[in-house]
C-alpha cells in the first residue's frame, strides 16, 4: 500500500515562551496526489502546520513538539533540513522573506542551483516557470523593485520550478490582483488535475478553493482540530464556520460639498531601476481628492502604482513631479512630508500591507498604546497576546493589531494598504466596523485593496493603471464596466473543478 503523503497523528506544537500551543490533537492521512485545503480563523496555527510540513518547524523554530507529523515515511522532528528541503516547496505568507537574490532569474535559478541542476537545464526551467505564473520577460527585472504581487508570483515560481512531491502555499493570492488571483487559481487546477504531486493549501478565499479541494482540514480558534474530510462533509457539517466574507453593505453617499482632505494634483513617482540605468514610472501625472466622511478604493493591477500613491500620500516618498496636500478645517494646505512629528497623528495615519513595517514597540499592549489599552485589544482579538512580542505574531494577527493601533485615535485622512490581507471573516467584519466608526465622524479614508467584497462599501473607486489613473468614479460604474481587462474576475467570478462545491451564505 502506498504511505500517505502527509500523516498526523496527535500532532501539535508550541512556540518557545507561548503559553499555550500554536497546535495541538491533528490527526489526518493525506493521500499522494491530493489537494487539502486547510482553513480556519486568523490565528489558529494554519501557517505553523505550514512550516511543520517544510520543516521549519521543530529545526528552524525553538518550541515543545508533541504526537507524530510524517512527510512520506519521514517523520519531520528527525528528517534533516537538506532532505525535507528536495521533498517540500513552500510559499510563505509574506514573499518578501522568502526571496533572496538581486534579479528574478537569478532567484529562481538559486534553488535548481543548490539541489544539483545542469545549467542547461536551469536555462530551460527557469523562463518556464516565470510564465506560468505570469512573468514573463521579468528574467532581468530587481526583485527589490516588485511590488507585492509581484513578488508573490516570483515566490510561487521558485517552488514550482524544482518539481517537488509536496507543494506547500500559505494564503498564494493574498496580495494578487483579481486577474491574477485567477491566474494562480486555474495553475493550481492545473496542477491538481495532474495528480503527479500533493498539494497544501491555506487560504481565506474559501469559495475560490472548495471546488479544487479533494480534502479540507478545519482548525479552530485554539490550533484544534474540527474537521478533516471532502469539502462536501465538511460543509455539510460546519458550513457556518466555513462560511466566505460577507459583501460590506453599500455606503450612503458622503455629502458632495464636504471640505477636502486630501488633494493629489498631478502626482508623478518612480520605481527604483528594475534594470541598470532604466527606472520606471510608478505612478504618472495622476490627480484627485478626497473630501471629509468619504471612503474610496484604489484599485488596479498588480505593479500599478497603488502603494506607491499611498506612500506619496502618507509623506514616506516625494513625488517626482506635482504636488500632494492635506487641506485642514481651516483650509490650510500642508505638504505630509512635512508636517510637525506633534501634529501628524490627528492629521494622517497609515497601515502598512506589511504590518512590521509599522511597528515601533516590542509588546502588543505598548504597540496600541493609550492609558488602558485592554478594550482595544479585546475588540480586536488581541487580549491573550498583550504581552507578546508583535514581530512573533502570525500575520492575520499582525494586521488586526496595525488596526487597533490605529483605532485608538481617529486622524483626519485614514490610508490603507490591502487592511483584509490575511484575515479571516471575523477580521474583516473588525475592519468594517473601524472604518465605519471613523467615517461617521468624518474621517477620510482611501485604501488600497485587492478585494473586490469591500468595494460596494465605498463612496468611489480610483483605479490605476500602469500608473496612470483610469477610472474616478462611483463604485458600481466600476463593477459594472472595470477599465482593464480581465474584468470578470472583479464580479467575484471563480474557478470551478472536480467535486465543486460552494459556501454561501
Amino acid at each position: 500500500m502506498t504511505p500517505p503523503a502527509v500523516s498526523a497523528s496527535g500532532f501539535g506544537w508550541r512556540y518557545a515562551g507561548r503559553s499555550r500551543p500554536a497546535l495541538h490533537d491533528l490527526s489526518f492521512n493525506l493521500e499522494p496526489g491530493r489537494l487539502l485545503l486547510i482553513a480556519g480563523p486568523s490565528g489558529c496555527g494554519k501557517s505553523t502546520l505550514a512550516r511543520a510540513l517544510a520543516g521549519i518547524v521543530p529545526h528552524a523554530l525553538p518550541g515543545a513538539w508533541m504526537g507524530v507529523l510524517l512527510v512520506g515515511e519521514g517523520e519531520v522532528a528527525s528528517t534533516p533540513p537538506g532532505v525535507l528541503g528536495q521533498r517540500v516547496g513552500l510559499v510563505f505568507q509574506d514573499p518578501e522573506t522568502q526571496l533572496v537574490m538581486p534579479h528574478v532569474a537569478d532567484e529562481v535559478a538559486f534553488g535548481l542551483e543548490n539541489r544539483g541542476w545542469a545549467r542547461d537545464r536551469m536555462l530551460t526551467a527557469v523562463p518556464a516557470a516565470l510564465a506560468e505564473v505570469g512573468l514573463a520577460g521579468f528574467e532581468a527585472r530587481l526583485t527589490a523593485a516588485l511590488s507585492g504581487g509581484e513578488q508573490q508570483r516570483l515566490a510561487l515560481a521558485d517552488v514550482l520550478a524544482p518539481l517537488p512531491e509536496l507543494l506547500v502555499l500559505d494564503e498564494p493570492t493574498a496580495n494578487l490582483d483579481p486577474p491574477a488571483t485567477t491566474a494562480v487559481l486555474q495553475r493550481l487546477a492545473v496542477l491538481a488535475a495532474r495528480r503527479d504531486r500533493t498539494i497544501v493549501v491555506i487560504e481565506h478565499r474559501l469559495e475560490a478553493l472548495l471546488p479544487l479541494a479533494d480534502h479540507v482540514l478545519l482548525l479552530d480558534d485554539d490550533g484544534g482540530q474540527v474537521a478533516f474530510g471532502s469539502p462536501r462533509e465538511v460543509v455539510a457539517r460546519h458550513a457556518g464556520a466555513l462560511a466566505g466574507g460577507r459583501t460590506w453593505p453599500a455606503v450612503v453617499p458622503c455629502v458632495a460639498d464636504a471640505p477636502v482632505v486630501l488633494a493629489a494634483d498631478a502626482v508623478s513617482a518612480t520605481y527604483p531601476p528594475v534594470i541598470a540605468g532604466s527606472p520606471r514610472t510608478a505612478v504618472d501625472r495622476v490627480s484627485f481628492v478626497v473630501r471629509a466622511g468619504e471612503r474610496v478604493a484604489l484599485v488596479g493591477p498588480n505593479g500599478s502604482g497603488k502603494s506607491t500613491l499611498l506612500q506619496v500620500v502618507a509623506g514616506l516618498r516625494r513625488p517626482t513631479a506635482g504636488a500632494v496636500r492635506l487641506v485642514d478645517p481651516a483650509g490650510r494646505r500642508d505638504d505630509p512630508a512635512r508636517l510637525p512629528s506633534a501634529t501628524l497623528p490627528d492629521r494622517l495615519a497609515l497601515v502598512f500591507q506589511d504590518p512590521e513595517v509599522g511597528f515601533v514597540a516590542r509588546r502588543v499592549t505598548d504597540e496600541v498604546g493609550g492609558d488602558d489599552p485592554s478594550p482595544i485589544l479585546e475588540r480586536f482579538g488581541l487580549a491573550a497576546l498583550a504581552d507578546e512580542d508583535p514581530f512573533r505574531l502570525s500575520t492575520g494577527e499582525q494586521r488586526r493589531l496595525s488596526l487597533a493601533a490605529t483605532a485608538r485615535q481617529r486622524p483626519a485622512l485614514l490610508l490603507l494598504d490591502e487592511p483584509t490581507f490575511g484575515l479571516d471573516e471575523r477580521g474583516r467584519d473588525r475592519v468594517a466596523a473601524l472604518l465605519d466608526e471613523g467615517r461617521a465622524v468624518g474621517q477620510a479614508q482611501l485604501m488600497a485593496t485587492h478585494d473586490p467584497r469591500l468595494l460596494p462599501g465605498c463612496d468611489r473607486v480610483i483605479a490605476l493603471h500602469e500608473g496612470r489613473l483610469v477610472f474616478d468614479g462611483p463604485a458600481p460604474a466600476f463593477l459594472a464596466s472595470p477599465p482593464y481587462e480581465p474584468a470578470d474576475p472583479w464580479r467575484l467570478g471563480s474557478v470551478t473543478a472536480g467535486d465543486g462545491v460552494g459556501v454561501t451564505r
